[in-house]
């Protein structure tokens, strides 16, 4: 007989509170590599990112009394998750947006909670997909479009190949957050598991750096270079992967990729608070249909209207 599928996890106002924190590390990281990537190539810059992370979060453990385990199937998970969370979706993002826009090239990563909602009901018991979540999930990307707007549509169908690399790294996010459940239940807290997977991420684009950018022929970056890059890694991926391993492990991988639909919303409101821009019309309905989305995904306010 199969297995009796099990409750699925809840959100509760903390988690949502700790994913939309982790929408703005993540969302302000847009800051820092604006800043960065004038100076740094691609690889250059995630790999320093991914390092000095992974130095900062090494220091950090024994401050927590804890350590990075030895098991040689724990760092093949590690492995594993930070090659479907950094190395695969970087590689096929950064490839996509050569050949097509930024904004189209953000609408298709917005697709990362459909992909989660399947592969999470093919692949676990207790996150099986309900017409209730997947109507939030619609309209929630429906909301980050409007919000991103028409214009990001341009040149969609033209260079098919660069759109599917794209979709593949909203699919390979997808399947990390499915496959990173399996941390909880090997005992590992959530520091020892963002320290994992920036070591691993780190050893693997290694080589893919010195390979592609060369960077001993780079001229040295100035400092508010340094800057943008200690910036990303001690925020956007030090404390960002913090969060996301414990949302992860308290809410789900279904929950935990929601912060794909708030990261837009994040820049968006980072850039009018911080730097003056601009709030465009289609800003606040686009807001709202992803807060509308979010609100079918969570389900308690209509479990409540239905009571």
């Amino acid at each position: 007989m199969p297995p009796t599928p099990t409750a699925a996890p809840a959100m509760t106002t903390k988690l949502w509170g700790l994913l939309l924190l982790l929408s703005l590390l993540w969302g302000g990281s847009f800051f820092f590599v604006a800043v960065a990537v004038k100076e740094l190539p691609s690889f250059t810059l995630v790999w320093l990112r991914v390092a000095l992370a992974a130095a900062m979060l090494l220091a950090l453990l024994p401050l927590l009394g804890l350590r990075l385990p030895r098991d040689r199937r724990v760092w093949a998970a590690f492995f594993a998750m930070g090659l479907l969370n950094n190395l695969v979706p970087f590689v096929l993002l950064v490839w996509g947006q050569h050949r097509i826009a930024g904004g189209l090239a953000a609408i298709l990563n917005a697709t990362t909670p459909l992909f989660t909602v399947l592969v999470a009901h093919a692949c676990t018991s207790d996150e099986k997909l309900t017409p209730l979540k997947g109507l939030g999930v619609g309209i929630g990307f429906a909301g980050a479009a409007v919000l991103l707007g028409p214009q990001a549509l341009q040149g969609l169908g033209e260079d098919v190949l660069a759109q599917l690399a794209c979709l593949g790294a909203a699919l390979s996010y997808a399947f990390a957050g499915v496959f990173g459940r399996r941390f909880r239940r090997l005992g590992l807290a959530p520091p020892v598991t963002a320290t994992g997977q920036v070591c691993a991420s780190s050893l693997m684009l290694l080589p893919l750096m010195l390979l592609v950018d060369q960077p001993w022929t780079l001229p040295m970056p100035g400092l508010a270079t340094w800057a943008a890059v200690a910036g990303v890694a001690l925020f956007s991926t030090v404390f960002g992967y913090l969060l996301y391993f414990r949302i992860l492990a308290a809410a789900g991988a279904t929950n935990l990729l929601l912060v794909t639909f708030l990261i837009p919303v994040s820049a968006i409101l980072l850039g009018w608070l911080v730097l003056g821009e601009v709030l465009l019309p289609r800003h606040l309905p686009g807001m709202g249909l992803i807060a509308l989305g979010l609100a079918c995904i969570d389900g308690r306010l209509f479990r409540r209207r239905a009571a």
